[in-house]
């Protein structure tokens, strides 16, 4: 059975700010939005709750009811860096660690056969809180069977509070919970309040109207009327409080050094050649790093020259950066200006990677990798030369017949593609413009014997369908029965027999 470890660090840009200013765990001390008085507050510590500071306020409010009120902005790149940090200290613990998209702080480990390691997983998750405990932080660690449970569990559990004070004040005992059977843990987190859990305060407070305050009571709820009367983010509570919904864990991969090397076939001292060939190096590396959502902060270059010897060389841009044409021009000249006492016979990059903000990244992302303005002229020549109707593009239609649903449209503009990510990968139907007349199958055969493409691909080997289409009478009658027909070489084919015409035709291939 899978077991899940949930460990959350309660309101971690509180934690990173009183780790940078520790004098201010005894003060009123809070998060904010941005640095100016209308700055809304974000987190708040035990002393500043004391006084009657509540996130939402303007820190000129918080600041009129706490004299003292210390504020400081603690940057999306610092707590990037900071989960970035925690990962990696809690993948030497186990190798499949999720951190939270939504919710930076909160870390789901998968923790099934660890307790063949360790004497219990009591004992790991004490280990995990020392580790972190020695590293400054305040976690909350519930180790269980459900995603949502250990999740609710370590954000409100019994002794969350207590939690909470710890990660405030430096005392209170490690917050740590096992439960050693799905039952109990669920029977707990019935109790958890909703108000500890990230729900939109309109939707909190809706519920709150009604006295459903637990966990309990909104399973206690129809699921169509917590959807009708609450909407979808109610329903999608319930789903995860319920079980009906388990999304399955998706353990960040572990990041692998950045280097690349080339090994040269043709051993040179050029250091045009070496620029070119760095080139070609460079674009994958700044790749690895978007990916990462890192900005290259410096780039190392190791040569090893015939002999033996190796020459290192570093080269490190103003500022952090995705611009590959920066990064070229520093390193020519950095190549211009050595004198290589012999040939090169490889070369390797090193990159160091800083976080990135969104406005670099979505820079990186956004930046054309082609000329938009030469392919536009391109296009111009060849409308010039064929006419206007050379250069079209496929846009959506609405039609019966397959061929219908689909129109062809003059082309003025090249517009970079926008590819979304997808789950599961679905095959591509590709379709004729017209459709190919086939010859008659031969009647003493089977579907299955057909020699639909000739002796070179083979008969087919099964067929799916068939799939009606029919209609048009009311100008000519269509009746077609389409099916899929594999081939003994792995084609897929879009084949359809044509009820009034009483042929086969195909339609198209599927990729």
């Amino acid at each position: 059975m899978l077991r899940l470890a949930c460990v959350d660090l309660p309101a971690l840009p509180l934690q990173l700010l009183l780790q940078q200013h520790p004098a201010w765990i005894s003060e009123p001390a809070a998060v904010v939005a941005d640095d100016r008085p209308q700055g809304r507050i974000l987190h708040i510590n035990r002393v500043a709750r004391e006084h009657r500071v509540l996130p939402g306020m303007s820190y000129a409010a918080g600041l009129s009811l706490a004299a003292g009120l210390r504020a400081r902005v603690v940057s999306p790149e610092r707590v990037s860096a900071a989960v970035a940090d925690l990962t990696t200290i809690l993948r030497t613990f186990s190798p499949h660690v999720e951190p939270s998209e939504d919710e930076p702080g909160v870390f789901w480990v998968d923790v099934s056969g660890l307790e063949r390691l360790h004497p219990n997983l009591q004992t790991w998750a004490r280990e995990v809180h020392g580790e972190l405990r020695s590293a400054d932080f305040w976690p909350r660690i519930v180790v269980g069977f459900s995603r949502f449970s250990t999740y609710a569990l370590a954000r409100g559990g019994a002794a969350a509070g207590a939690s909470e004070r710890a990660a405030q004040t430096g005392r209170s005992p490690p917050f740590i919970q096992v439960f050693d059977s799905s039952e109990r843990e669920a029977d707990a987190a019935s109790l958890v309040p909703l108000a500890r859990l990230s729900l939109t305060p309109k939707v909190r407070d809706a519920l709150d109207k009604l006295a459903v305050r637990t966990v309990g009571d909104l399973l206690a709820l129809p699921a169509d009327g917590v959807r009708r009367r609450f909407g979808v983010e109610a329903l999608q509570l319930w789903r995860l409080a319920s079980g009906d919904w388990r999304p399955k864990m998706h353990p960040e991969a572990a990041l692998v050094p950045l280097r690349r090397v080339m090994h040269l076939d043709h051993p040179m001292r050029n250091s045009t050649k070496l620029l070119f060939i760095i080139k070609r190096m460079l674009p994958g590396l700044l790749a690895a790093l978007a990916k990462r959502r890192q900005v290259l902060s410096a780039l190392d270059l190791e040569l090893r020259l015939e002999g033996g010897k190796i020459l290192e060389e570093r080269v490190q841009p103003a500022e952090p950066t995705l611009d590959e044409y920066m990064l070229l021009d520093l390193v020519r000249l950095r190549l211009d200006s050595l004198k290589l006492p012999a040939v090169v016979e490889d070369l390797a990059l090193d990159g160091e990677g800083l976080v990135a903000n969104r406005e670099q990244l979505q820079m990186y992302f956004e930046r054309a990798r082609r000329d938009l303005r030469a392919g536009a002229q391109a296009l111009a020549r060849l409308r010039a030369e064929f006419g206007e109707g050379a250069v079209v593009r496929i846009t959506p239609a609405r039609g019966h017949l397959p061929e219908a649903r689909y129109r062809l449209e003059p082309a003025e503009v090249i517009q970079l593609p926008e590819p979304q990510e997808v789950s599961k990968r679905t095959l591509v139907r590709r379709i004729l413009k017209r459709p190919e007349r086939l010859p008659p199958q031969p009647r003493h055969v089977r579907d299955d014997g057909w020699l639909v493409r000739g002796l070179a691909h083979g008969s087919a080997k099964r067929s799916y369908g068939p799939y009606i289409v029919s209609g048009g009478w009311w100008v000519r009658e269509v009746h077609r029965e389409y099916q899929f027909t594999e081939l003994q070489s792995g084609q897929l084919l879009w084949l359809f027999y044509d009820r009034v015409r009483r042929r086969w035709f195909m339609h198209g291939e599927v990729d």
